[in-house]
């Protein structure tokens, strides 16, 4: 969601992310636990992503102090902490902070109370903790059934639903589709507003299958389990990506477990989902990420044309949209001819690394074959020649007894001759 976020904030600060208040039964630190404090990574993480600083944002709210007394704590949980007891509120603490902060749009929590995320497999058995369900899905090799949230009453946070309802584009996604997705969705009426609004709703596909959670899982298959969770209504839009991935950083994921997700585009519209299959991804750091800029674009698209079905190519926000849209298709573009330029130089080397081994080995196998083939006929020679030696000294072993024989004949003769 954050790297959503990151994209859509050079458009417009009209931006309002709803994110999980929960760690998923994973056990708080000691610090955490004291103070009562809430999960509170993603709240931050989307600090971070609204921030026009993000890099400087995200050094301070994930800023460790030193003191023991503040273990496992940083910045970013002290800063609203302190802010949640100035307006003895955690939601309006966090609407108050992003003003304070100066970050574009505003982010909300989507309850305010403590919930676990609870996995049930194909076989009955059920995973009250997040950080088990990959090992427990592995060791059973059991596909997940469901989720739920406990408690499955949970209400949404101040704000929640009212955003939702006013909202012109609901974006769901990208994620963990069991332990990110479908929490938030989850939630008591979050699905339901959803449902009943006017709003684009689209859905972004992950790239990459998770290992424990979506092993083997196409486009298709993510989309049927947010049905069977939620029932149809809650997208209409599906974002896919069609990018050529280099093999290299493919098998990387390969190595843990993890694949592309296959894009079985008939499946996916036979369950009433438009597709949108566009080159959405990049290299970040070794890793195969969505690109922000790129994904943005497309949800502005998608509004823009949304306006112009509704004849408001002359109102002012659409104007404001297109005229920055016509600046970052310039700023794409430039891009794409970067990243192709960078493809074309990892492709090069890649075949160059791949041409060097294939002469290393023919240049080996030249060089010694010859040498390996010489040794070869020496040895054969050399078995040759034993077998002749031996059969010489057979021979001679005979015309030696032959002779001895012969002259022991003689010698006879010539004593009976010598007796005479």
């Amino acid at each position: 969601m954050n790297m959503v976020i990151s994209g859509l904030k050079k458009y417009t600060n009209n931006i309002t992310a709803i994110v999980t208040m929960s760690d998923y039964g994973e056990a708080p630190s000691k610090s955490r636990e004291a103070l009562e404090i809430l999960p509170l990574n993603d709240i931050k993480g989307s600090i971070v992503a609204l921030s026009d600083q993000d890099i400087l944002m995200n050094k301070l709210m994930n800023l460790n102090f030193k003191d023991y007394r503040l273990r496992d704590l940083n910045f970013g949980d002290i800063y609203l902490l302190a802010m949640s007891e100035l307006y003895d509120n955690l939601s309006e603490a966090i609407q108050k902070s992003t003003e304070v902060l100066n970050i574009t749009g505003r982010v909300l929590p989507v309850t305010l109370d403590a919930i676990t995320i609870c996995a049930e497999l194909a076989d009955g058995t059920t995973i009250q903790k997040k950080n088990k369900i990959a090992e427990v899905v592995s060791e059973r090799v059991e596909s997940i059934n469901r989720v739920y949230i406990s408690p499955s009453n949970c209400k949404p946070a101040p704000g929640v639903l009212e955003a939702i309802s006013e909202a012109e584009a609901i974006i769901i996604g990208p994620g963990s589709l069991y332990t990110n997705v479908l929490p938030n969705l989850l939630v008591k009426n979050v699905a339901k507003t959803i449902k009943e609004s006017k709003a684009i709703k689209l859905y972004i596909s992950n790239i990459m299958t998770e290992p424990g959670q979506t092993d083997n899982y196409t486009l298709s298959d993510h989309i049927r389990a947010i049905h069977a969770h939620l029932g149809k209504g809650v997208f209409e839009y599906c974002l896919a990506d069609t990018s050529d991935l280099i093999p290299e950083y493919v098998r990387k994921y390969n190595r843990e477990g993890a694949d592309i997700v296959e894009l079985d585009s008939s499946k996916v519209t036979s369950q009433g989902i438009k597709l949108i299959k566009r080159n959405i991804s990049c290299i970040k750091s070794g890793f195969i990420r969505h690109d922000a800029d790129k994904v943005a674009k497309i949800i502005m698209e998608l509004i823009c044309n949304e306006l112009k079905f509704k004849d408001l190519q002359n109102d002012t926000e659409y104007m404001l949209i297109e005229s920055v849209l016509k600046s970052q298709k310039k700023y794409l573009a430039r891009q794409s001819k970067k990243n192709n330029k960078e493809r074309a130089i990892v492709k090069k080397a890649s075949k160059k690394v791949a041409n060097q081994k294939k002469k290393m080995t023919s240049k080996f196998a030249t060089k010694y074959k010859d040498r390996v083939k010489s040794i070869q006929n020496s040895d054969t020679q050399i078995l040759e020649n034993r077998k002749i030696a031996e059969e010489i000294e057979k021979m001679e072993e005979k015309l030696n007894k032959k002779a001895n024989k012969e002259l022991d004949s003689h010698h006879k003769k010539k004593e009976k001759i010598n007796k005479r």
